[in-house]
C-alpha cells in the first residue's frame, strides 16, 4: 500500500497547499507582527505618495 508522505489539509482549496504539511501554516505562538514606523500607516502614506506624485509631475512640466 502506497501512502504520501504529507496529509493533506482540508482547510487548503489549491491542490499544491493541500499537499503541503500542516506545521507549514501554523503560525508560532510567540509571532506578533512588527510596528508600524510613521510613514507606513494609511495616512502619512497616502500623504507622502501624493506628495511625491504631484511633486514630480508639477517640476516635469514646469523644466
Amino acid at each position: 500500500m502506497q501512502r504520501k508522505l504529507v496529509q493533506t489539509s482540508e482547510g487548503a482549496r489549491h491542490p499544491f497547499r493541500q499537499s503541503l504539511a500542516p506545521h507549514v501554516f501554523a503560525v508560532p505562538a510567540e509571532w506578533k507582527p512588527k510596528p508600524l514606523k510613521w510613514w507606513q500607516r494609511e495616512d502619512a502614506h497616502l500623504f507622502v505618495v501624493s506628495f511625491g506624485a504631484f511633486f514630480t509631475a508639477f517640476y516635469t512640466f514646469i523644466a
